[in-house]
């Protein structure tokens, strides 16, 4: 059964960041943590970690502190929609984020969008808007194991540090 979701995290940013990374919704887990990719078998803040050679946040406030220090500006595209669980294929009445939050206030050079949804999402809401492609990574939610091995989410990722430069 799908259920009416407000997202309730802010965008993490600040007036360094360079690159901006959306994801769709917060799934239940991370909604029940209070934070990004909170889902313990997630593989987001360890590859992050990994391609940036340095230790893997644990607590929120090593993550916002990572994001920061990176130059890494995170939210989702979606502001609200209805939803099955964490199945981004079961969203309906999509709502979007105004992006624009963002850009106005850091020197993004690039967005970056985590799964083929979240892709979608903001191709059809977002980019009419801000005018800037986005740059599709591969999911690292635990439903994407089959897909991707960690090693293969590695390497996607490393396309990140041509923009952090």
């Amino acid at each position: 059964m799908q259920h009416p979701v407000i997202h309730t995290f802010e965008p993490v940013h600040d007036e360094n960041t360079k690159i901006l990374i959306l994801g769709t919704m917060p799934s239940p887990k991370s909604r029940e943590n209070g934070f990004y990719y909170s889902h313990p078998q997630n593989r987001f803040w360890r590859i992050l970690a990994q391609i940036l050679s340095q230790d893997t946040p644990r607590t929120i406030q090593e993550k916002q502190n990572f994001l920061l220090n990176n130059h890494i500006a995170l939210w989702d595209v979606l502001k609200s929609c209805d939803i099955k669980g964490a199945d981004d294929n079961s969203i309906k009445n999509p709502v979007a984020n105004d992006i624009s939050v963002i850009l106005s206030a850091a020197p993004i050079n690039a967005i970056f969008t985590t799964g083929k949804k979240a892709t979608e999402l903001y191709k059809k809401h977002c980019f009419f808007k801000t005018n800037i492609p986005s740059i599709y990574l591969p999911s690292t939610s635990p439903a994407n194991c089959g897909h991707y091995r960690y090693e293969d989410l590695v390497r996607e990722y490393q396309i990140l540090l041509e923009y952090l430069k």
